[in-house]
């Protein structure tokens, strides 16, 4: 068991969904259940963004009727942490037990090119942390290298899928796809035998879901990890 005892939930800074006109942001309950879990289990959590500051929430998936949501958006400690988040540089990776990036597609314009994100990727793992992310928070693994080659390279892992971005509509919008990227610095990637199905993957450290019904299952194998 890990004498460490704070998690790092890394959030997007980014709030234009491309050229669209819509605005996007961090997906609440790729947050609110990852947290729920991490605080359940007794581990402090600390929120961080790109920017630092406050960082902006999708204006979709904010269902009430989720028990993870609500308390999340009513916990006044908590809302103070995503409205003042941290800078990555800020923290002492060492002393992280694990990070868990969440998704929305605000991550896929600043988690991938922010160089303070890929240093926190690359220190928390080299420390001997838990590398965790769902649905397009692996977005911030793509380019994070360990002992010169890619983080992600010959790990089994998974993200929202090439098919799910196509499903919503999106594929023309992002900057990338994000399955296409992974898989070409050389990941073992697979998904759930439907789009938008639970899907969850453990590669030693390294813990991924496909998407927001994986977050839950993120978090608990970080977890497990851990204990």
């Amino acid at each position: 068991m890990s004498n460490k005892n704070r998690i790092a939930i890394v959030l997007t800074s980014h709030a234009d969904l491309g050229g669209t006109g819509k605005k996007t942001g961090y997906y609440l309950p790729e947050a609110s259940h990852a947290y729920e879990v991490f605080a359940r289990a007794g581990f402090e959590v600390t929120f961080v963004s790109p920017k630092g500051g406050a960082a902006p929430l999708d204006p979709g998936g904010q269902d009430r009727k989720d028990d993870a949501n609500a308390k999340f958006l009513d916990d006044a400690i908590v809302q103070h942490g995503v409205h003042h988040t941290y800078r990555p540089a800020e923290l002492n990776a060492t002393e992280l037990a694990a990070v868990f990036f969440a998704g929305g597609h605000g991550t896929m314009w600043d988690l991938r090119d922010d160089r303070g994100v890929v240093k926190l990727v690359e220190d928390v793992y080299r420390s001997g942390g838990v590398v965790s992310a769902v649905c397009h928070g692996p977005a911030a693994l793509v380019d994070a290298k360990i002992d010169g080659k890619p983080l992600v390279a010959d790990h089994a892992l998974t993200a929202f899928s090439d098919a799910e971005e196509e499903a919503v509509g999106l594929t023309k919008v992002v900057p990338f796809l994000l399955e296409r990227a992974l898989v070409e610095k050389g990941a073992k990637y697979s998904k759930a035998d439907k789009p938008f199905g639970a899907h969850v993957v453990t590669s030693g450290r390294l813990v991924t879901g496909q998407n927001p019904a994986s977050t839950k299952g993120v978090a608990e194998a970080v977890v497990k990890i851990l204990r």
